[in-house]
């Protein structure tokens, strides 16, 4: 398989749009935990018997990464096949 298949470019972009997706999961995990969470326990506020930073780091931002993902496979990703081309 030649590095000019266009399949390479594809896989690059694909990887890319992976390593974003981990970064935006990592600044809202840390974001709300270390924003939240770096109050007294005392001053916790709950949601769902859960503390606020957890709800929303953990739980909250799960299901908009979840959301994210789906856009991206859906709207981003191309289906490439697997098999090689005939002729080469």
């Amino acid at each position: 398989m030649p590095k000019d298949d266009p399949r390479y470019r594809i896989a690059n972009r694909e990887a890319l749009i992976g390593v974003v997706l981990v970064i935006i999961n990592f600044i809202i995990w840390y974001g709300f935990a270390y924003g939240f969470g770096s109050k007294p326990v005392d001053d916790y506020q709950y949601i769902w018997g859960l503390p606020a930073w957890f709800f929303y780091s953990c739980v909250l931002g799960t299901g908009i990464v979840i959301v994210l993902v789906i856009l991206a496979v859906v709207f981003l990703f191309k289906e490439v096949s697997f098999d090689e081309e005939e002729g080469e």
